[in-house]
């Protein structure tokens, strides 16, 4: 299975399909509004959502759709990133609700060489997010710093921490 890809594999212009989607469930989306203190009654209250909102039931905090397409990215984009640089812009097109199925995919836009270490470069990416009947619900492009060939070589190869089984 692919972790990444250093600077060399990535082509301007590929588009990577990340597999498999999420369903997001209550309890997923709950959990996320918890764990980082988000208590908007949108996301937590299904009566104040059925009885004060547009929607008419809870919408899933962006956020959590934002950390899930970014989650999914990372066996194809940043597995081997030496840094996450910058979120250029993010932008949610449409709600999730409880029970959508979340899938994502990365265009790559650019890469440049490092300016200041040969061993590195910039990629930038584009991430889009949709649901299972296709519409876009999360936009979002990163730039990511990913080793080279060389960096991976000279610091070991692709796994330089994991340990030698004993024979």
């Amino acid at each position: 299975m692919q972790f990444g890809r250093t600077f060399e594999e990535f082509e301007v212009g590929a588009v990577y399909k990340h597999w498999p989607g999420k369903t997001v469930t209550e309890y997923d989306d709950h959990l996320f509004c918890l764990l980082t203190m988000n208590h908007h009654p949108l996301h937590m209250d299904s009566n104040y959502a059925q009885e004060t909102t547009d929607f008419g039931k809870n919408v899933v905090v962006g956020n959590y759709i934002y950390s899930l397409l970014l989650g999914m990215s990372v066996p194809d984009v940043s597995g081997k990133a030496i840094a996450n640089l910058e979120v250029e812009s993010l932008k949610h097109i449409a709600p999730t609700f409880h029970g959508d199925t979340v899938y994502g995919e990365t265009t790559v836009l650019d890469k440049t060489p490092s300016k200041s270490k040969s061993d590195r470069g910039i990629v930038y990416v584009e991430t889009r997010g949709y649901k299972q009947d296709g519409t876009v619900v999360c936009v979002f492009r990163r730039k990511v710093m990913v080793p080279t060939e060389t960096y991976i070589k000279e610091r070991g190869g692709e796994q330089p921490g994991r340990p030698t089984p004993a024979k």
